[in-house]
């Protein structure tokens, strides 16, 4: 049977299972669907249903887990684990090795420092990856079957989305993982598996590797390569298929499975087509509606420029009554701007007004107090004087008294020698006590520096030092004693406290301590703080530290944090004291960090194991405090160092059994203290040459072993019988010490600091100079004083007499203001009742602005036939008007022809001017007729239309243009009479008649709008009045005429285009 579409549903989230045959339930139409071989688009339908991730797996035998690497489920014996794009790491599971990434050809390394969620036993192998186009191989591979695990995690693009890095992976060349995607799996920083992908080693001993970007590059965590177990694979694994109505199992095979696969990608491949033919037509009409769109706005423009032209019009209306508001407005704005300024400046006045009383009471005052204080200001200089030679005298006899009292509390320190031994015993061990060991040492004299060894059942040897402490005794008890010493070394004197004795009697425990039982170490510091503190007043001090530690004859600073291999050595300064350059030297200002350097010094410090203790130190440990001080009354300055040492155990080698590395250090460890047995003896016995270069430990020390500081040591025992050797050793060490006879300490003075106390008092003597100078000055700067307060009261006279007048002027002002408020009172009733009219105004103009477009619809009609009706009428005019002056050119030719035949007779001359009367009263009839009727015409086209009245008014024009020109050949005509006597009274009658004319004419046309007298610039020009006078037939008489047609001509045209 073949059921090659039934793996479709097969791959769905139980595939992540390791076993491959899984049971799966399915209806039963489904069933029958996918039982029939002769129709595969149902099987295609079914596929649409089966799960995105497991189309990626191409081998029927791999699964998918989205979890971490977890060893309790990885049973086969692992060959190799890549981590890829990070170092070799090693796990406490031997039977897992992490290898560094060193088998790939390309591509680069990506890595990250995000959490992975649910990472799972080994999370590392996820925050780095390998990334881009590359490939594995790994070869020398015995032959056989193994399983390739692959473990993926998105750590590079963690905010998706899905489809950004799909790539293929090849194994020997078969694609096993197709457009794999790792955020549609599981997301970002989530880890991935690809489990059980089985590969066969062929005798060439190679597995290889491929990955190959489709979208994006790919990327691979970990390569896990597993040995197969030895159980037999049938090629193309089997599945089943179980219906839920009948529970009948189908088997499916793995070729089966991958046709089903590439048809159901054909077809998402042809969905993919279709919606992108979708989405192009989609933004075909998108783009359609968008040039609709675009028209309709273009509609919308032209209609928002109609509205703007009629808003333009309602806005001149608007603007003229916001004038008249605004005008208000700034009268009200004035007026509380001068309010305002005034209210302003009178309170300015009256605070200059207070200011200047309380200056002159101030300056009266210090007048007064100045020439008052004159007689004990002298009192006070000549007491100040005296006080300071006091202070001057009580600071010597205080340093004198001071210096007296350390040297008589150094004597008695002295006295009692400069090396001082104390001595403590430990109490018994546990250990100790539970092993029967009986205590040694007798206390009964332990108060006056006795202490008692039984050597024996009957004898005991006796012990003399300055201090013994019994096991009772506590760490209070022990820094009590050694505490004038510490107190010595802010004095400016070099101190050596040191603890000596066997491992294990608790020489650390002294020095260091613990942290709820301080030892001498830092109980040292916190008394050192305490007292410089206390003489703050008079000294100041700089308190560095510094920890060295004397290992195997070598010199360890504990307080460097780089480890150099430069060796430091011992040197000896200028100054004759011995030192160590290059080591730290940690500034302190509190005890808080003095702990924390005592701390890392301590941590730093070399200890080891061996019979007599399990931590025991292996090394001497010296802890040096250095001070600066300086007197600030004397300016004296010194420089002294405190050592704090902690000597290693010295026990014999035979009782230690130390061997190796232990051994050497035991053996520098007793050469180092035989050195300074070596030393102590020299020092005992007064030899001329004392070895202190023997030992490094005695060549640091030689500072205060020499002579020049005050010593301290503590010598630690055991109570035990089983330690009485080493406890007599260290005694009988101790009493030699004790018996060495150093000279007196000596102070370490700091020389380089008297030079600056010199140019101190250098600095003092020339202030004290310029204070005698600054005191003259003060006497001169009160005598200026006294003369400027006289000044003042002449001031404060004259401001007086201005603060009346002042005072005068605002009364003026005051009742100035009163009026003003009035008046503002006045205006804004006013401004009401205007807001009141303006509102009434603007409802009639929008009723009328209703009217006006009723009435221009209405009215249209009806202005166009007025409008032709006054143009045919207007050229019945013209052609009268053209007729007329044809008529008065004839006659005018005809009086010129009788004016030559008659200018031999004068006495026609009297004749002549009573006809040229008669010719002007019959003008002035036809002038006067014509004026009535176009100015009825001129009251009709007003009405009507703007475009009638600038009609008329050309009409107008021409026919005051055609009496100028018959003017002007009446003039021309009356030339040759200007020789008679008689000439002159005629024109100037000529002229008077003109001028009536020209003012009946001026009357008229300033009767009309504005808009008509811009609309006459473009009229044509009326003939001048001072022509020069021209004989009929002339040049000059034709170009008149000329100039006649022409405006003729003219007017006949702007008839026609108002049309």
């Amino acid at each position: 049977m073949d059921n090659s579409h039934s793996n479709v549903f097969l791959q769905n989230q139980e595939t992540l299972l390791p076993d491959s045959s899984i049971t799966r339930g399915f209806d039963s139409e489904k069933c029958d669907l996918f039982l029939n071989q002769d129709n595969p688009s149902s099987a295609m339908d079914e596929g649409e249903e089966e799960s995105f991730a497991d189309l990626m797996l191409c081998d029927s035998n791999s699964r998918l887990i989205p979890s971490g690497f977890s060893k309790s489920n990885c049973t086969d014996e692992i060959v190799m684990f890549i981590n890829a794009g990070g170092e070799t790491l090693y796990e406490a599971d031997s039977r897992m090795k992490l290898l560094g990434d060193t088998y790939f050809e390309g591509g680069t390394v990506m890595q990250t420092n995000e959490p992975i969620i649910e990472a799972g036993d080994c999370p590392f192998i996820y925050w780095s990856a390998r990334f881009g186009s590359f490939l594995y191989r790994f070869n020398n591979l015995p032959p056989g079957d193994y399983f390739v695990d692959l473990h993926f995690a998105e750590i590079i693009n963690t905010n998706g989305p899905k489809g950004m890095r799909v790539f293929n992976v090849y194994m020997q060349e078969e694609k096993v993982l197709s457009d794999f995607d790792i955020f549609s799996v599981v997301g970002a920083n989530k880890p991935l598996q690809v489990a059980d992908l089985r590969v066969s080693v062929k005798e060439d001993g190679l597995i290889a590797l491929r990955f190959e970007g489709v979208i994006g590059s790919p990327m691979v965590c970990g390569i896990c390569v597993r040995k197969a177990q030895n159980i037999p694979v049938t090629q193309g694994s089997q599945e089943y298929l179980k219906c839920n109505n009948c529970a009948a199992e189908i088997e499916v095979s793995s070729a089966q499975m991958k046709l089903v696969r590439t048809k159901a990608t054909n077809k998402y491949e042809k969905k993919i087509q279709e919606l992108t033919t979708q989405c192009q037509l989609k933004t075909h009409e998108c783009h359609e509606a968008w040039m609709s769109l675009t028209a309709a706005n273009e509609q919308l423009e032209k209609v928002r420029m109609e509205l703007d032209n009629k808003i333009f019009r309602t806005h001149t209306l608007d603007e003229t009554v916001g004038i008249q508001a605004e005008n208000l407005k700034n009268i009200i704005s004035s007026y509380d701007h001068h309010k305002k300024h005034w209210e302003a400046e009178m309170s300015n006045l009256q605070e200059k007004i207070k200011i200047m009383k309380k200056e002159h009471a101030q300056l009266s005052h210090e007048a007064h107090a100045c020439v008052e204080s004159i007689p004990e200001l002298n009192k006070m200089v000549t007491g100040v004087q005296a006080l300071v030679v006091q202070c001057e005298d009580l600071k010597v006899k205080y340093s004198e008294e001071q210096a007296k009292r350390k040297e008589l509390y150094n004597q008695i320190q002295d006295t009692k020698g400069n090396i001082r031994v104390f001595c403590r015993c430990r109490p018994l061990s546990k250990e100790e006590t539970s092993a029967g060991f009986a205590q040694v040492v007798d206390f009964d004299a332990a108060k006056d520096g006795g202490l008692g060894i039984l050597t024996g059942a009957s004898t005991k040897k006796n012990f003399k030092f300055d201090r013994v402490y019994t096991p009772t005794d506590n760490q209070v008890d022990v820094f009590a004693d050694a505490l004038p010493l510490v107190t010595s070394v802010l004095d400016g004197y070099n101190v050596c406290i040191f603890a000596y004795g066997q491992t294990g009697t608790g020489k650390t425990f002294t020095m260091e301590g613990t942290d709820q039982n301080r030892g001498v170490n830092y109980r040292t510091l916190e008394e050192l703080f305490q007292i410089a503190k206390e003489r703050s007043d008079s000294f100041t001090y700089n308190i560095s530290v510094s920890v060295l530690e004397v290992y195997n004859e070598q010199i360890r600073d504990l307080l460097s944090t780089s480890f150099t291999s430069k060796r430091l050595e011992i040197k000896q300064s200028a100054e004759g004291f011995h030192h160590v350059p290059g080591i730290v030297e940690a500034q302190v200002e509190n005890i808080k960090e003095v702990w924390d350097v005592l701390q890392i010094g301590s941590n730093s410090r070399v200890v080891g194991s061996n019979n007599v203790n399990e931590h025991s130190s292996r090394s001497h440990c010296m802890l040096c405090i250095m001070v600066k001080s300086k007197n600030l009354m004397t300016g004296e300055c010194t420089k002294s160092k405190l050592w704090l040492v902690d000597l290693a155990g010295s026990e014999r080698l035979a009782k230690t059994d130390a061997q190796g590395e232990r051994l050497k250090e035991a053996q520098n460890i007793n050469k180092s203290l035989s050195a300074l047995g070596d030393v102590v003896y020299a020092l005992a016995t007064k030899s001329s040459h004392i070895p202190y270069r023997n030992s490094k430990l005695t060549h640091l020390l030689q500072d205060s072993l020499g002579g020049d500081s005050k010593t301290l040591m503590f010598v630690q025992i055991s109570p035990s019988e089983r330690d009485l050797s080493e406890t007599l050793s260290s005694l009988n060490f101790a009493t030699r010490v004790r018996g060495v006879e150093l000279g007196p300490a000596k102070r370490q003075v700091d020389t380089s600091e008297l030079q600056k106390m010199k140019t101190m008092l250098e600095k003092a003597r020339q202030e004290s100079r310029s204070k005698d100078e600054s005191l003259r000055k003060l006497e001169e700067s009160l005598q200026n004083l006294e003369s400027k307060a006289k000044c003042r009261d002449q001031v404060y006279k004259t401001q007086q007499e201005k603060i009346k007048e002042l005072e005068g002027q605002l009364e003026l002002k005051t009742s100035m203001h009163n009026q003003s408020e009035k008046q503002v009172s006045q205006l804004s009733d006013r401004l009401k009742g205007k807001e009141e009219i303006y509102a009434a105004l603007q409802l009639k103009v929008k009723e009328l602005e209703a009217k006006l477009k009723e009435r221009q619809q209405s009215n249209s009609a009806c202005y166009q036939q007025k409008v032709k009706d006054l143009e045919n009428k207007l050229k019945e005019k013209v052609q009268e008007s053209e007729s007329n002056s044809l008529a008065l050119q004839l006659k005018i030719k005809e009086l010129e022809r009788k004016l030559k035949g008659q200018e031999e007779n004068p006495e026609s001359i009297f004749l002549q001017l009573k006809q040229i009367k008669e010719l002007e009263d019959r003008l002035k009839e036809q002038e006067q007729q014509l004026q009535c009727a176009l100015a009825r015409d001129f009251a009709v086209a007003i009405v009507t239309s703007p475009s009638e009245g600038k009609r008329r008014r050309d009409y107008e024009s021409m026919n005051e243009a055609e009496p100028h020109i018959l003017r002007s050949s009446n003039s021309t005509s009356r030339c040759p009479l200007s020789r008679g006597s008689k000439q002159p009274r005629v024109s100037d009658a000529v002229h008077e008649t003109r001028r009536k004319r020209y003012s009946r004419s001026g009357e008229t046309e300033n009767n009309t709008s504005l808009a008509d007298k811009r609309a006459r610039k473009s009229d044509p020009p009326k003939v001048a009045r001072g022509v020069k006078i021209a004989k009929p037939g002339s040049i000059a008489h034709k170009r008149v005429i000329n100039r006649v047609q022409a405006v003729m001509e003219r007017d006949n045209t702007k008839k026609i285009w108002s049309r």
